[in-house]
């Protein structure tokens, strides 16, 4: 069963963001938390952190979780219309592999890709504005929920496991540019039997690329539970040749232990790992589906009263006296009001305009254009040039 963290008091310890061994925690985690397949050794168990990196993990994942259910709530308005996939109940791992990595490294997901796109320095605003088709969106309102981007971060994708080859091929990009830098490839449970996942494996441990496959298996890939879709749901050992790395996906700390591993890890050379991510959501799939025809609510109300990652870490703040109740309850307020806002600015913002130009202005990066880009028929050919069609029949 997944547990949340023990913690002890600080210790001395030198540690490069602490000024003190005063703003010093230890952390101790339950002996579960980490499983490995053919690795010589696993993340730590006992670490040491900063009381300010425990505070933003949770200011982090609060935001995170308001802004999801902003979104449910927008969607329920018909504000936000089509495919919209949450991630509420899994925002440890978004949160926890930012905090563990640097911006050089790079992150490619699937479509429940918005913590993601926000732990990678995009708006709040900007996420929702994209959601409702703005043209302040992150992808200027043309993306919507499955297609978001940010610096190093590649989506937010919408076809099930390619994403994982795209990220194939930016590890090769690090590994071809010298770059002492990894890729998380991430995809659920349902995603990891696609071909493309496996071709991906063998292409990674030829060249030993510094790509962590990480599957976050929440349980029930759309309705079907991994147990009735997977013949060996032990994700993180299906890469066979490749060593893999098991966690509890839960644990905030967890998380950004074992991803801070990975990462050291691949970028030592080591060439590639697979992770499992073990989690859970508390929604359904996507909007259109509410959740419970195909488990209980029982066992939702269930993982939501002993598992949430965010209440999980509130109890280590407390335990350890990194913050009062009064001020947790400070911070909450805060990232509901912080939301609210953005929800409101999001709104008031207009869509694109009904220009064809739009259609055509991020084909390109400025600047590298071709004259002309081919269409359907000839009536579709685009002049970059002109910024018009090529025939002007429209």
């Amino acid at each position: 069963m997944l547990r949340i963290p023990r913690v002890a008091g600080a210790r001395m310890a030198s540690r490069s963001l602490a000024t003190s061994a005063s703003d010093l925690v230890s952390i101790s985690l339950p002996q579960d938390s980490f499983e490995g397949y053919n690795l010589d050794s696993l993340p730590e168990l006992n670490f040491e952190t900063e009381k300010e990196s425990l505070l933003k993990m949770y200011k982090d994942m609060i935001v995170v979780r308001r802004m999801e259910m902003a979104s449910d709530a927008l969607y329920k308005a018909k504000k936000i219309r089509g495919f919209c996939h949450l991630s509420v109940g899994q925002e440890a791992i978004a949160v926890g592999i930012e905090h563990a990595i640097t911006p050089q490294d790079t992150i490619i997901t699937s479509y429940r890709c918005h913590g993601f796109a926000y732990m990678r320095g995009a708006s709040v605003k900007s996420v929702l504005g994209e959601l409702m088709g703005k043209r302040s969106g992150v992808s200027y309102g043309k993306g919507g929920s499955m297609h978001m981007f940010a610096p190093g971060f590649y989506g937010g994708n919408g076809i099930v496991g390619a994403q994982v080859a795209l990220g194939a091929g930016l590890a090769f990009a690090h590994k071809y540019r010298g770059e002492k830098n990894a890729t998380f490839a991430l995809y659920g449970d349902g995603a990891a039997n696609q071909g493309q996942v496996f071709e991906s494996y063998n292409m990674a441990k030829l060249w030993d690329l510094p790509c962590i496959f990480a599957c976050e298996n929440n349980k029930y890939g759309m309705g079907t539970s991994a147990s009735r879709s997977s013949a060996m749901t032990e994700y993180y050992k299906r890469g066979q040749y490749i060593p893999g790395l098991k966690v509890n996906g839960m644990d905030i700390l967890a998380c950004y232990q074992a991803s801070k591993f990975a990462k050291d890890w691949c970028a030592l050379g080591n060439g590639p790992l697979v992770m499992e991510y073990e989690t859970y959501r508390y929604g359904g799939h996507s909007m259109s589906d509410p959740g419970t025809t195909y488990r209980t609510r029982e066992e939702v109300q269930h993982m939501r009263s002993r598992n949430d990652p965010i209440a999980g870490l509130k109890a280590v703040l407390l335990d350890l006296n990194i913050a009062t109740e009064d001020e947790i309850k400070a911070y909450d307020k805060a990232a509901r009001k912080y939301v609210d806002e953005q929800v409101v600015e999001a709104e008031a913002d207009a869509p694109p305009e009904a220009k064809m130009e739009i259609l055509f202005e991020d084909v390109y990066a400025k600047g590298s254009e071709i004259p002309e880009l081919r269409g359907r028929i000839s009536d579709d050919t685009w002049n970059f040039e002109k910024n018009d069609f090529s025939n002007h029949v429209y």
